[in-house]
């Protein structure tokens, strides 16, 4: 059994940190809990609750700062996309709306294994993935 209870955060890059904020709220009804401005050694973040214990810790960069090819596997980097739980199929469905919704590049839910997934493109272009466990 492992000794970790699962993933705290998941730190990521943007060149628009209250565009992000606010798909992120739009879409997952996620809230920025803290921020941090802007100084010579760090640059300005969000910490945004994504529930469940789980929070994106957002960068605030210039996008010409932002390195890899956010559209082509294996172009990504280390770490390709992450996936963002919900609770059942029926949320999954309420999120497919809500992204289509706000306009975003979206897949069609389908079974991989015991989950249901949706893979999307964020307001960044970034892809990533919301899971549910199949019952």
């Amino acid at each position: 059994m492992p000794l970790t209870s699962g993933f705290n955060h998941v730190a990521t890059l943007t060149p628009d940190l209250d565009r992000f904020a606010a798909f992120y709220g739009d879409v997952f009804g996620a809230v920025v809990v803290h921020e941090i401005a802007k100084r010579d050694d760090h640059p300005r973040m969000f910490i945004i609750d994504m529930g469940g214990g789980s929070a994106l810790n957002v960068f605030e960069v210039p996008e010409a700062s932002i390195i890899g090819e956010r559209r082509r596997l294996g172009g990504r980097g280390a770490i390709d996309h992450f996936g963002i739980a919900v609770d059942s199929l029926d949320a999954l469905e309420q999120v497919k709306g809500r992204l289509e919704a706000a306009g975003a590049d979206i897949g069609e839910i389908q079974r991989l294994g015991d989950e249901w997934s949706l893979f999307f493109r964020d307001v960044d272009g970034t892809e990533l993935e919301v899971c549910c466990k199949a019952d």
